[in-house]
């Protein structure tokens, strides 16, 4: 069996130091990922008087974690391999109400002219075999440091309350069976997640008809108001008139 060769102490604090580094600009990568969702969010409230976002969730994995997924890989175990291989080291979570509410998120996000669109899967569009919905964005974001520019990729998740609802339970599940779950479960699994897309379905078709509602009030108010308007302007005319006809008689 090959020795494993032994790090000085200097050697030690340098990868110790390299790797908080490394960290850190995935952690500087979130915060300005999460920032940029805010001020979006922020913007689509005080145009349209409405919150696409229920909230906003992120993560960072841990570097035991890395390492462990680097095993699992049989990768190399080193900066660069991480950089090159693990792509969900940073992660961010989107809660939205509605399935469109989605699409507009990540329409919005990729417009922005410093995020580099990676990859989009839709596995709403396309679910996987297990059930599994939510929209993807990997995307590459500079990270301007004291004495370099890190682009540091981050992965955006974008999902219903009932998506993940059902996402949750099913990472319980799996973590509790290691995995090996049983396939009576899997189909239970997969028929919940049929039932969690039928509600996103409905209360969002219950959502636009309360829209259409709104909208169809709010014009009738605003032509009762005009209509109000236009006869306040014409009431002293009339007065006037009832007055003369008065002094005729």
């Amino acid at each position: 069996m090959a020795e494993v060769p032994s790090l000085n102490l200097h050697q030690l604090k340098r990868m110790k130091e390299e790797l908080t580094r490394f960290m850190m600009t995935y952690q500087f990568a979130l915060d300005e990922i999460v920032t940029k969702i805010e001020i979006l969010q922020q913007e689509f409230h005080y145009m349209n008087d409405y919150n696409p976002i229920e909230h906003v969730n992120s993560r960072l994995k841990s570097p035991e974690s890395i390492v462990e997924k680097l095993h699992r890989k049989h990768l190399p175990i080193n900066l660069s391999s991480m950089r090159e291989n693990i792509q969900d080291i940073a992660g961010v979570r989107v809660i939205c109400s509605f399935q469109s509410d989605i699409y507009e998120i990540s329409r919005m996000l990729q417009q922005q002219k410093d995020l580099e669109v990676l990859e989009v899967r839709d596995y709403i569009k396309h679910p996987k075999n297990s059930g599994y919905q939510s929209l993807h964005l990997l995307v590459r974001i500079p990270v301007f440091m004291s004495d370099r520019v890190e682009h540091v990729c981050v992965e955006i998740q974008i999902r219903t309350i009932a998506m993940d609802f059902w996402a949750s339970l099913e990472h319980k599940i799996f973590y509790k069976y290691d995995r090996d779950v049983p396939a009576r479960l899997r189909a239970e699994l997969k028929e919940a997640a049929d039932s969690a897309a039928a509600l996103d379905r409905k209360m969002e078709k219950l959502h636009l008809e309360m829209k259409e509602l709104k909208d169809k009030e709010e014009d009738s108010e605003g032509v009762f108001e005009l209509i109000l308007k236009d006869n306040r302007l014409r009431l002293p005319e009339a007065f006037l008139k009832q007055d003369d006809d008065e002094t005729l008689k």
